[in-house]
Parts: structure tokens; C-alpha cells; sequence
């Protein structure tokens, strides 16, 4: 399996950041294939350069290392979600931070609570088409529709410590408990949202979640549920994590991306990019 760019073969226990692959696809409900996700985003991470003009850092001097794919797929759901709880909370007790690659939206779930676990006061950043707030799917409790109101009840303190950004689809069911429990802002004009939150996030512990269809199809077609009426561009969303740059992000993960659905991968070359500049935003360069 190849590696993300730049990854160390070793020095798992010197490395600040590790990333992992969850190619999980069970519960999708328009289009299967966010399992293929993780190793074509690893393989397009090698048409970048190391190094970004932006931030004027190289990736060769940040400490990561790439595990892999955790085994999810021919799993029940919850088994699968134990897995990921499991493995994530494993690296976050030893002061990790853990970048992972869905798969679909649900796998957010078990990364989460094990952050929240050792992380108090933890606080999720969401970014997203879809509010993902449906108590029941299809009669689930767990799947990709319902994974963010599974993380404000079950996961955070405060369903209050969810933020999301960038959703403009859901119910009604789905709008009015936002309203009334977490911190949702609708529309793709997500800078000057964040702008009036960001000092409600500082000093605090806080993961970024990130579906792909939070950008506009036309930016990121390869992806099961396309929601038209997206961020435009590359650079509204990275002014958006540079924001970030001096808070504490512990974790993240890129859900979502479907190759078999994409044009010519440049979904997953979008996702490898916010990969990249993740790593140089909150890696500590000569770690390794």
C-alpha cells in the first residue's frame, strides 16, 4: 500500500501526527465507494509538491506517520465502529494526533468519542453539506445521516460544542434541533460564521471534521451525496483552517470521497491538499 506523501517509515513513537485510513461504506444512502477513498487520496498526494507557498513549510520536516487501513469493510457497523474507537483512543493516550481518511461520514463517530474521551471539553468543528442530525435513519441510530447528532449526544460534553459550518441541506426535524442544541450555521459563507465563534473555541481541545460535499460539486464531484450550492474554491476553505492555525486541533478526518464517482481524481486531490496543509498547519517541524 503506498503511503501518503512524505510519511515516515518509521519513528511511530516520535511522530506527532499519525494518519490512518477508514474505508468503511455501509450505510451510504445514494452512491456507494467512499471506500476506495483512502488509498487513492494517498496515491494523488503524490502529484503535490512537499511544500506549500502559502505557509512556507515543507512536509519532509513534519513528523507523521501513515499506518495504513484499519480493516472495517465485511464488519457489522458497530464492530467496526469499535475498531476505530479502539485503535484512535490507543494514539490519543499517548498524546497523538490522529488524521484520518473515510470512508463514509459514520466513521467520524469513533474517532470522536475516543478524543472526547481523553480530551475533556472537547469541541467539534463540522464541516458539511448535510447536518447529519437525524436521530434514526432507515430505523438506524448509526449511520453517515445520523453521525453528528450520535457525536452531540453521546461523544461531547454540550451538544453546544458542535459547530457547524458550510450545511445546507436536512429536515425540518433536523433544523430545528440544531437550532435549539448545537451552534449551526447554514450557507457556504462559512469565514465570516466562523469569524464571530472562533473565540468560543479557544483554549479548547478541538477536531475538525470535514465531509467533501461541503464544496460545491463542481469543485468535488467525487463524492455519494453531492449537494449543489457549495464553497467555490480551494482557498475559502483554507482561509477557513488558517483561522485555526494557533488553536488546539487534535485530530481530523476527510469523509467522504468517492473515486469511482470522481473526474479525473481531482476530489481526491483536493481532499490529499487539505491533508497536506492539515499536516503543516498544526505539525511541529523536526519532530522526527
Amino acid at each position: 500500500m503506498k503511503k501518503f506523501i512524505s510519511s515516515r517509515a518509521s519513528g511511530l513513537e516520535k511522530a506527532q501526527w499519525i494518519l490512518m485510513g477508514l474505508p468503511l461504506d455501509s450505510t451510504v444512502s445514494r452512491q456507494p465507494g467512499s471506500s476506495k477513498g483512502p488509498q487513492v487520496i494517498r496515491d494523488e498526494s503524490w502529484s503535490l509538491e512537499t511544500f506549500s507557498f502559502c505557509l512556507e513549510k515543507d512536509l519532509e520536516n513534519i513528523g507523521f506517520v501513515d499506518i495504513g487501513d484499519l480493516v472495517l469493510q465485511c464488519r457489522p457497523v458497530d464492530v467496526a465502529l469499535d475498531v476505530i474507537y479502539k485503535v484512535a483512543k490507543h494514539f490519543f493516550k499517548k498524546g497523538k494526533k490522529v488524521l484520518s481518511f473515510g470512508g463514509e461520514h459514520l466513521v467520524s463517530y469513533g474517532v470522536i468519542k475516543a478524543a472526547a474521551e481523553i480530551n475533556p471539553g472537547l469541541c467539534v468543528v463540522h464541516l458539511d453539506a448535510h447536518a447529519d442530525l437525524r436521530d434514526t435513519y432507515h430505523g438506524e441510530k448509526f449511520t453517515h445521516a445520523t453521525v453528528m447528532r450520535r457525536v452531540a449526544e453521546e461523544c461531547l460534553d454540550t451538544p453546544q460544542s458542535l459547530f457547524q459550518f458550510g450545511i445546507r441541506s436536512g429536515t425540518s426535524e433536523e433544523y430545528e434541533w440544531a437550532r435549539k442544541h448545537t451552534r449551526l450555521f447554514a450557507g457556504n459563507d462559512i469565514l465570516p460564521a466562523f469569524e464571530k465563534t472562533i473565540s468560543k473555541l479557544k483554549d479548547k481541545p478541538i477536531y475538525i471534521s470535514l465531509d467533501i460535499d461541503v464544496f460545491d460539486p463542481s469543485v468535488a464531484p467525487g463524492t455519494g451525496t453531492p449537494e449543489p450550492g457549495g464553497i467555490s474554491n480551494y482557498m475559502e476553505l483554507f482561509r477557513f483552517i488558517k483561522k485555526m492555525e494557533h488553536l488546539n486541533v487534535i485530530g481530523m478526518d476527510i469523509v467522504e470521497v468517492s473515486p469511482l464517482l470522481d473526474i479525473n481524481n481531482i476530489t481526491s486531490v483536493l481532499a490529499a491538499k487539505i491533508a497536506r496543509d492539515a499536516l503543516l498547519l498544526w505539525g511541529v517541524e523536526k519532530v522526527v
